[in-house]
């Protein structure tokens, strides 16, 4: 949150009429030198994406070490970033690159990139990938048993360039055979302009949120989440676990990033906690707040502050107007296990 690393703890009980939550944030002080963009967790390892792509950190949080990587100049620094491990429990990290190069003097030039980092050997290996697809959401997986799961389309064009048609799908890059695996199901359709955000629950399941959209600006119409009843690196099963018509709470601003919008789901309570920022902000009031909303059955819904978003959008060097750029907090994983592997060079 805010570019910042910070521990959540976070409790509620839908029962209680007083609808508490006991909420605590604190900010870790031993990666407070570098703001970060991304944040990845697996195996109680926490890979993070430095905000300008220059480094990466690899935090064992119960063992107190960092690791910091610096990507290798193959490809842009730019690109999608993983964190898993293979059947012999060696750990790694998957980057992943796959854009249209901008600074050249082809423009339309698309760049295709894939490397795995060893935590244990502290290297760099060339993968070769040639993919027929694109990841959305700014590529954001989740690892679940060690692969990595990542929401994709397929690249379909006419003759004259344009988009006819758009498949969706998972894929799982396999950290042991350090491949990406066939085309898996996911159980709905979506579109361009709809949020779709991947989750995992106890390392066991991966859990998938779909935000329809409301049909008025960037409100959602409703919020389904599924989560697997099997997952395999080439096969999955799903079992819908909540849906939430949000047209009742239009008012409140209720909705959820297209690009960044982050959750976890709280079987025992039957509730799913998507984190964004809220939405609600008439000329009066220009202050915004981190928002944690709630999300259960039989339209229960309750808003938790996380604290003010500040507004870091770049400002007009004539006219000093800012613009409104909010980032929402990104929350990496449900619960956390204590790790022994070691990333401390040694």
């Amino acid at each position: 949150m805010n570019s910042k690393v910070c521990s959540l703890s976070f409790h509620h009980k839908k029962e209680e009429d007083s609808g508490l939550v006991d909420l605590s944030i604190n900010q870790v002080d031993l990666l407070n030198q570098v703001e970060i963009s991304h944040v990845f967790h697996c195996d109680g390892l926490l890979l993070c994406v430095a905000k300008d792509s220059s480094k990466l950190v690899v935090w064992n949080p119960y063992l107190y070490q960092t690791r910091c990587i610096v990507p290798t100049q193959r490809f842009p620094l730019y690109g999608m970033y993983a964190l898993g491990y293979d059947m012999n429990r060696n750990h790694k990290i998957l980057r992943f690159v796959d854009d249209i190069d901008c600074s050249g003097t082809r423009p339309t030039e698309r760049i295709t990139g894939c490397e795995i980092y060893e935590i244990r050997s502290n290297s760099w290996r060339v993968l070769e990938v040639t993919p027929d697809w694109e990841t959305r959401n700014y590529g954001r997986g989740v690892s679940v048993k060690g692969n990595t799961y990542l929401f994709a389309t397929e690249r379909l064009c006419d003759e004259y360039g344009w988009v006819s048609e758009v498949k969706d799908f998972l894929l799982c890059f396999d950290f042991t055979r350090e491949r990406f695996g066939p085309r898996l199901p996911i159980p709905f359709h979506s579109y361009e302009d709809q949020s779709v955000a991947l989750s995992c629950v106890r390392d066991e399941q991966l859990a998938v949120m779909y935000c329809k959209d409301g049909g008025n600006d960037d409100i959602c119409g409703s919020v389904e989440i599924w989560v697997t009843t099997r997952i395999e690196p080439e096969s999955m099963s799903w079992s819908k676990f909540l849906r939430v018509e949000m047209r009742p709470f239009r008012i409140t601003g209720v909705r959820v990033d297209q690009y960044r919008g982050s959750f976890f789901v709280d079987e025992e309570e039957r509730v799913a906690v998507v984190f964004d920022l809220d939405s609600y902000h008439p000329p009066t009031r220009t202050t915004r707040y981190h928002t944690a909303f709630i999300h259960g059955e039989d339209g229960y819904l309750k808003s938790v502050s996380l604290g003010e978003a500040p507004c870091p959008g770049p400002r007009c060097p004539i006219t000093g107007f800012i613009a409104e750029v909010y980032i929402p907090p990104l929350v990496c994983s449900s619960s956390y296990r204590p790790s022994l592997v070691q990333v401390k060079l040694t």
